[in-house]
């Protein structure tokens, strides 16, 4: 395992790589980063490079495009969908855990899905940012949910030109 300190405008970043692919990519101030972040070597590598052009782009108010190539042992085949569902959502916009539980239904070809078990799915990326879970809202507007911290949440969206005002923020509970 290898890691990658990146200094972002909103704190410093953590990213793990095997050597090939991202394993993790987390705001060191954030609840996940115990959870993906990993010990490894200090190493300048190619995917490091990738990675850290693609948030440069990023934190430069530009849609980076493609992400780098990431890869997660324990990736399951519904996490895998909500991560496709995830990448599919246009930069500077948003979707609810319920519009995300009605695509994979339509897919499936299922009636409904319960939001909370797309939820928890979304709640395991461990390659934030990239994998655009901060994209992901309440249905009543409220920004729950995002292991690298509710206030990057807010500052990431409103980088992307999202007009946050109409958004609110949970007073208390895990989404802090």
């Amino acid at each position: 395992m290898y890691r990658k300190q990146y200094r972002s405008p909103l704190g410093m970043i953590t990213l793990n790589a095997d050597g090939e692919n991202l394993t993790a990519v987390c705001f060191e101030d954030g609840k996940d980063y115990g959870r993906y972040i990993q010990d490894g070597e200090e190493r300048d590598l190619p995917i490091f490079d990738e990675a850290i052009q693609w948030l440069d782009q990023y934190f430069q108010g530009k849609d980076p495009g493609p992400i780098p190539r990431y890869k997660r042992n324990d990736m399951t085949p519904f996490r895998q969908e909500v991560i496709d569902e995830l990448l599919k959502i246009p930069y500077g916009q948003t979707v609810t855990y319920r519009d995300l539980a009605k695509a994979i239904c339509a897919k499936r070809g299922w009636k409904r899905m319960s939001a909370q078990a797309v939820g928890g799915a979304v709640g395991w990326n461990p390659i934030c940012i990239m994998i655009p879970c901060h994209r992901v809202v309440g249905s009543n507007g409220s920004l729950i949910g995002y292991g690298g911290g509710i206030h990057n949440k807010l500052k990431l969206l409103a980088l992307e030109g999202v007009d946050t005002s109409s958004y609110t923020i949970p007073k208390k509970g895990t989404a802090l």
